[in-house]
C-alpha cells in the first residue's frame, strides 16, 4: 500500500457516512480514481425516489431473515459499488483501467458489474462472505487487494 491509497481509503471511510443504510456495521463507500483523480464516489442507499430503510425505520433483510451474503435482490438499497459505476455512467466518464475503493469487498453482482466497466484495481477494507466473486474478478485479471495500513 502507498501513501494515496491510505488517503483514498480514508475517503471511502467518509463516503460510506452518507448512506442511507438501516444497519450502520453495513454502510458502504465507494469512490472509483485514475492517475490520483476521483472520477466517482459512491454509497449504499436507496434509487433515486424510493424511501430508503433509514427512513421506513427497519432493514427488510433484516425483517425477512436475509443472511449476508445471500439474496442481494431483496434490499432497497443500490450497492456503492453500483452507484458509482452508474455516476460514472451518467456524466459519461469512462473507467477504463480505473482503481476502485471500497470500505468492503465487492459481491458477486457487484464484482460483474466492476468487471464489464473495466475497472482494473480494487482495494478494500472489510471482508464479505462471497468466494464467487473472487473467482470472477481473479479469472478476469482485476487486481483485488486487501487494504492494511
Amino acid at each position: 500500500m502507498n501513501k494515496w491509497d491510505k488517503r483514498f481509503m480514508q475517503l471511502t471511510e467518509q463516503v460510506a457516512t452518507w448512506s442511507s443504510c438501516y444497519n450502520e456495521d453495513r454502510h458502504v463507500g465507494c469512490i472509483i480514481v485514475r492517475n490520483k483523480r476521483i472520477l466517482t464516489t459512491g454509497y449504499n442507499g436507496a434509487p433515486q425516489g424510493i424511501e430508503s430503510c433509514r427512513d421506513r425505520g427497519e432493514c427488510l433483510r433484516k425483517k425477512l431473515g436475509i443472511a449476508s451474503g445471500t439474496r442481494h435482490e431483496i434490499c432497497y438499497a443500490v450497492h456503492a459499488e453500483q452507484n458509482a459505476i452508474v455516476q460514472a455512467a451518467r456524466l459519461g466518464i469512462n473507467l477504463e483501467g480505473t482503481t476502485l475503493y471500497c470500505t468492503h469487498q465487492p459481491c458477486v453482482i457487484c464484482a460483474k458489474i466492476i468487471i464489464n466497466a473495466g475497472i482494473k484495481r480494487i482495494v478494500y477494507k472489510h471482508g464479505y462472505p462471497d468466494e464467487f466473486a473472487q473467482k470472477l474478478l481473479n479469472e478476469a485479471g482485476v487486481s483485488v487487494e486487501v487494504y492494511s495500513e
